[in-house]
């Protein structure tokens, strides 16, 4: 009895060790990725552009709601001493916010318990030439943090316009390792904001107006070796079209279609088609999402065909880089229709009562894709706005758009009132959704315009586009007075209908935030921060900005008390008249005419703003906090 009870607690002994042991070897240790979701999950951290992999920009926090949001007030402020324009939005990560600026994109760190004193800040020396090939203004769509491992120190990772891509220790500010992405001499810059996915962290490319062949390019995040990229031109393998690519869809064109079949001789190597806007991704799949852009030049003319695989929604394999899927939203495009705009996910369900697994893109072209995020296969097709009119349809068929040829572009003809303008109506913007409402919340454009293209040889490092443009309001806007140039929507993407929607006085360029306090909060051009209700779009606060906004609002706890912040400094494409002292209205490629009246709202400028409920901060709760010293009664 003794030896048997002895026997079976060793064996019971060495099973458990067996059994230790192999849930050590077997179990899926928590890696980068893993935190890195789990960090997403808190209301205290915004940890990457859209607050988690969905992209929706949107807080379950209800703190502030629309019952108290009229009691928001500063709690504190932070000046970046840069002046172009701040697109994209600060990252808050374990009690800390981190703050980049466009060019020369310094990165900042401040501690939340005092953001009176910065933690440590980043300067990088740079290639001044590489201003002189940016498109648009200076801009910077945000930086990326990776969490780290037991080897490996937690990172920020940093696109500089000089194509070098940087990652930062983030306790210390320290580089890490550099890598060149990008050459500024045949005029590739970067202005996108780098995306961490597992170990990777993923980079675009800017340029296509200057005839950069576009490419996105996964590096490991660990050392700054190149794991794999993918060009949006020129053979299959260089695209890295998978073996099963668009098979479920082969009306979209499968293979052999990058080069010569859709572009005129060896055109397609310096075809455009960069992605420099926002990713997302779906660890079901294992799918990263993005959008091509326009190709170049922007004269048609100059480049017959078809144009794949630029202005496409791309749908890649994460591991390997290979296309599962391409949508080309507007072959032969002939506007400039920048196909890189936001890429939300979402579960949403038909009246039916059956859930589909969408990607949701708004398009410069005017249309609100939504797709099948599995396979590729068109769910719905709306329009921002019922005056766009190069387009009248989507054959849902073959996919493509259904041209109105009275608006087409091409060679001695100048094209008249053309809506969207080359801005599109709807452009870098990054736009939230609540999924307790199955409402997306649109920042567009309302913008029309003329276009004349004209012949240019192409020239490495110079502007290679070949149009001008006059830009002026749509037909809801006030042309004389150059007003009326934005929108603000709630969509209902299943039903293609709007449940609200404002007219504003410029483009709704930067973003929104949705939050399950029943509010929607977005910065504008001519500098003021608001909260509608998201049901009805009821405006319920605002607070005017030192400038103007391009980026989008974020939110996050701090010891219990929810905060909002948003990056304000007017620029980008909107404002290049302003920045660079512009008076040609054609200049800017139209944006000058444009917006000819921004400066009578607004300058330059730029910076955090951080908003709580009556100003509520470190501040408030000690206001010895941060002071040199306190005052002591009598002495010397």
């Amino acid at each position: 009895m003794h030896n048997s009870i002895v026997k079976r607690r060793v064996l019971t002994s060495v099973s458990l060790v067996a059994a230790l042991a192999a849930l050590q070897f077997c179990a899926p240790l928590a890696s980068a990725n893993d935190k890195l979701i789990e960090l997403s999950k808190s209301n205290e951290n915004y940890v990457m552009p859209g607050r988690d992999y969905n992209a929706d920009n949107y807080s379950p926090d209800t703190q502030i709601s629309t019952d108290n949001v009229k009691d928001l007030r500063v709690a504190w402020s932070f000046s970046t001493g840069v002046l172009n324009g701040h697109e994209g939005t600060p990252l808050v990560v374990n009690g800390k916010m981190y703050i980049n600026t466009p060019f020369p994109n310094a990165v900042f760190a401040l501690d939340l318990d005092n953001p009176g004193k910065i933690l440590w800040q980043y300067h990088p020396k740079q290639n001044p030439a590489a201003r002189s090939v940016a498109c648009c203004d200076l801009v910077n769509r945000g930086v990326a943090y990776w969490p780290g491992d037991d080897k490996t120190p937690s990172l920020i990772l940093s696109n500089q316009l000089d194509g070098n891509v940087v990652a930062l220790n983030a306790e210390t500010g320290d580089l890490y390792w550099k890598v060149e992405n990008s050459d500024i001499h045949v005029g590739s810059t970067l202005t996108i904001a780098p995306y961490v996915i597992k170990d990777e962290v993923l980079v675009g490319s800017s340029g296509a107006e200057l005839g950069v062949r576009g490419y996105v390019t996964a590096y490991n995040v660990r050392d700054g070796a190149q794991i794999w990229r993918a060009y949006e031109t020129g053979p299959d393998d260089e695209m890295k079209l998978g073996t099963d690519f668009n098979s479920h869809n082969p009306q979209y064109g499968r293979f052999g279609l990058g080069t010569s079949k859709t572009w005129q001789e060896n055109t397609w190597k310096i075809g455009g088609g960069t992605n420099w806007g926002w990713y997302a991704y779906d660890p079901g799949t294992n799918l990263v999402y993005y959008g091509s852009g326009n190709p170049s030049p922007w004269n048609a003319t100059m480049r017959p065909g078809d144009n794949k695989w630029t202005m496409t929604i791309w749908g890649r394999d994460v591991d390997t880089g290979a296309a599962k899927f391409g949508y080309q939203k507007t072959p032969h495009d002939e506007w400039d229709y920048a196909g890189v705009d936001v890429m939300i996910l979402s579960d949403e369900k038909d009246d039916s009562g059956n859930v589909h697994k969408l990607l949701f893109h708004p398009d410069r072209n005017g249309f609100i894709y939504s797709l099948d995020r599995t396979n590729g296969d068109l769910f719905t097709v709306g329009k921002i706005d019922a005056t766009m009119n190069e387009f009248k349809d989507v054959n849902f068929k073959n996919g493509q758009p259904i041209r109105d040829p009275e608006y087409a572009t091409y060679m001695d003809h100048q094209a008249h009132d053309v809506c969207p303008s080359a801005m599109g109506y709807h452009d870098q913007a990054h736009d939230s959704y609540d999924p307790t409402k199955q409402l997306f919340y649109v920042n567009a454009n309302h913008i029309c315009m003329d276009w004349e293209p004209f012949m240019l040889p192409y020239r490495a490092g110079q502007f290679f586009v070949g149009a001008t443009l006059h830009m002026y309001p749509g037909p809801k806007g006030d042309r004389q007075a150059a007003l009326g140039l934005g929108q603000v929507k709630a969509y209902d993407a299943v039903h293609k209908s709007f449940k609200w929607q404002v007219q504003e006085r410029f483009a709704a360029w930067g973003g929104s935030l949705s939050t399950a306090g029943n509010l929607v909060f977005y910065g504008t051009l001519d500098g003021y921060i608001k909260a509608r209700n998201a049901d009805t779009g009821e405006l319920l606060w605002k607070f005017k900005l030192p400038s103007g906004v391009i980026g989008y609002p974020m939110t996050y706890e701090h010891k219990g008390v929810q905060y909002v912040a948003i990056y304000y400094g007017v620029g980008g494409w909107p404002a290049v008249g302003m920045v660079f002292d512009l008076q040609d209205p054609t200049a800017g490629l139209g944006a000058v005419g444009a917006f000819k009246n921004l400066q009578h709202w607004t300058q330059q400028g730029g910076g955090v703003m951080v908003f709580s409920l009556n100003g509520k901060s470190p501040y408030t709760e000690d206001v010895n906090l941060d002071e040199y010293s306190t005052v002591k009664q009598g002495g010397d």
